[in-house]
């Protein structure tokens, strides 16, 4: 995830302490103050012990311990490491609500004392630290959270509850994983999808929700650039792929600059460009690696195609022979994330009378991706809803506004929610969500 610009003013923000006196009557926010202290230790245990994704073996375990405690019928195992936990209450809609549990392998340098030192050997055999760099211990928290609130308040609401531990989020493998596993085959198919994300630019506790795309379409692309090497000072011998892929950079260009229309976005970054060893040799081979973005299908399509068809274009303007022309492959595919309009607009309302309207804005859309979309992307669709929660100090981000201070952004290695104000406003407002979709007639 990537740091994305608030729509909103500042003189529309309040700080999180400022929210949580004027809810000091508040029943719900009563509950969760005095269930904070289990939640807040529950939140130093999951910071301390991360996993990375596809190896979430004892955090999904502890996930679904937390389920089964309050009263939930779990399914461990289930996608991989992949936790569902059902609770049936009556008559009424079903609501899915998702955590993610994986982390990232980042080395922690937020000095905190509760700060991760996992190290581990990631997939390709190499010494990693481990962190939840994205805030997925946050996620985990106010999710086990909501499930104690929920299942405390049964009197409250009728209907069934579908919570999920989603492994691999950060792969972009665990949603897929557990819906090709049967998650809405062998539990209740949901009505309604909700889920969080921690912000590195709100206020913690604070709420931020984008109706329509939310969260961008990402793909990840390869382009394996053949060409015929030889010595630097001959090069009328040799067919060049470092000049042949600075045209394939230049010409990418045009696929938002000219096939794209104004009003859709679209991303088209060159990361990295590989080639060739020494100063006097011609390489036989170069190679590119492409992150791709958009929110519309079609555009995602389009741009996908124009790749292709701009690398082999580009080849055979350059004279290479059919047997040489370039590979393009595409890996990680994401979908964009849609926040249902009519489902946002009544969260929100809820959310703004629950939590005061200072606490709770629209903002932009990211570019970020989350593989959260797929459980709304199905046949017939599901209204979805990932929202927004601020997890940063209200001084750090109140400086940061007067270009005193920068923040670090999802991913950094010195990320660190603050969990008081957090943790309290992502149970608050999940529950809340709940409540709304959920409300005995």
């Amino acid at each position: 995830m990537k740091k994305f610009l608030m729509g909103c003013s500042a003189a529309l923000m309040m700080t999180a302490a400022a929210s949580v006196g004027a809810h000091a009557d508040d029943t719900l926010m009563k509950a969760i103050d005095g269930d904070y202290p289990y939640l807040k230790s529950l939140y130093v245990h999951l910071h301390e012990t991360p996993e990375l994704s596809l190896h979430e073996k004892n955090t999904s375990a502890r996930i679904a311990k937390e389920l089964r405690e309050v009263g939930f019928d779990v399914t461990d195992h289930f996608g991989g490491y992949g936790v569902v936990g059902v609770m049936k209450n009556g008559d009424g809609p079903t609501i899915l609500i998702r955590t993610d549990m994986d982390a990232l392998p980042v080395t922690e340098e937020t000095g905190l004392p509760y700060a991760s030192k996992v190290t581990t050997k990631d997939d390709g055999g190499n010494t990693v630290g481990v962190m939840h760099a994205c805030g997925h211990d946050i996620h985990m928290t106010s999710f086990v959270g909501t499930a104690r609130r929920l299942a405390a308040m049964k009197d409250k609401w009728r209907g069934t509850l579908v919570m999920i531990g989603q492994p691999a989020e950060e792969r972009v493998k665990g949603a897929e994983a557990m819906l090709d596993a049967g998650l809405f085959t062998k539990f209740p198919r949901p009505d309604y999808n909700l889920a969080l994300h921690d912000s590195p630019a709100l206020k913690a506790g604070e709420i931020g929700m984008t109706p329509g795309y939310a969260l961008a379409n990402v793909d990840s692309v390869d382009i394996e650039i053949h060409g015929i090497g030889g010595h630097g000072a001959y090069p009328h011998t040799t067919k060049d792929p470092v000049v042949l892929g600075s045209y394939i950079v230049v010409a990418l260009q045009t696929l938002v600059s000219r096939e794209t229309s104004p009003l859709q976005p679209a991303v088209v970054t060159v990361g990295s460009f590989h080639a060739g060893t020494k100063h006097n040799i011609i390489s036989d081979h170069a190679h590119l690696q492409l992150t791709v973005r958009s929110y519309d299908d079609k555009v995602r399509t389009n741009l996908l195609a124009g790749i292709k068809r701009i690398a082999r274009g580009e080849a055979i303007a350059f004279g290479l022979p059919e047997k040489l022309m370039p590979e393009v492959t595409f890996s990680e595919p994401t979908p964009s994330t849609y926040n249902d309009p009519a489902l946002t607009e009544k969260i929100f309302g809820a959310l703004s009378a629950k939590m005061g309207k200072d606490h709770v804005h629209k903002i932009d859309p990211v570019m970020g991706a989350e593989d959260f979309a797929l459980y709304g992307r199905t046949d017939p669709k599901i209204p979805s809803l990932i929202f927004w929660l601020g997890a940063l100090k209200p001084a750090d981000v109140d400086a940061a506004k007067a270009g005193k201070l920068k923040l670090p952004s999802l991913h950094s290695p010195f990320f660190a929610p603050e969990p008081d104000k957090t943790i309290r406003g992502g149970v608050e407002a999940m529950t809340t969500a709940a409540l709304t979709l959920l409300a005995k007639p």
